[in-house]
C-alpha cells in the first residue's frame, strides 16, 4: 500500500511539473496581473512612446550612470519586449526608467 502511494505521489508530481512551468512562463511573458493582453499591449505602447518622446530625445532629467548607457539598453530591450508581447517583463522596466528620469508615468 505504501509503495503504491509513493508511486502515485511521484506520478502526480511528474504530471504537475510541466503545468507549473507553463504557468510561470505565461506570467513572466504575458500581461501583468489584472490586465488583458490588449490592455497590456496598449499600455506598453504608451510607455514606449513616453520614453522615446521624453527620455530618448533628451527632454527628461537623466540620472544614474554617467552616460545612461545601461539604462538606455534596458529601456530599448523593454520596448522590444513590448513589440514581442512580453508586456509583463517590459512594463515595470519602462515605468522605472520614466520615474528615474523624472518623467510622469502615464496612467493605465
Amino acid at each position: 500500500m505504501i509503495r503504491t502511494s509513493r508511486a502515485l505521489a511521484r506520478l502526480g508530481g511528474l504530471v504537475l511539473l510541466p503545468l507549473m512551468a507553463a504557468a510561470c512562463t505565461q506570467t513572466a511573458g504575458g500581461p501583468p496581473p489584472g490586465m488583458t493582453v490588449a490592455q497590456a499591449a496598449a499600455y506598453c505602447s504608451k510607455l514606449s512612446w513616453a520614453y522615446g518622446e521624453y527620455v530618448a530625445s533628451g527632454l527628461g532629467d537623466t540620472a544614474g550612470d554617467d552616460d545612461n548607457t545601461n539604462a538606455d539598453i534596458n529601456a530599448r530591450l523593454a520596448i522590444a519586449q513590448c513589440h514581442e508581447g512580453q508586456t509583463g517583463a517590459a512594463i515595470p522596466v519602462l515605468q522605472q526608467e520614466l520615474r528615474r528620469n523624472k518623467v510622469p508615468v502615464p496612467p493605465v
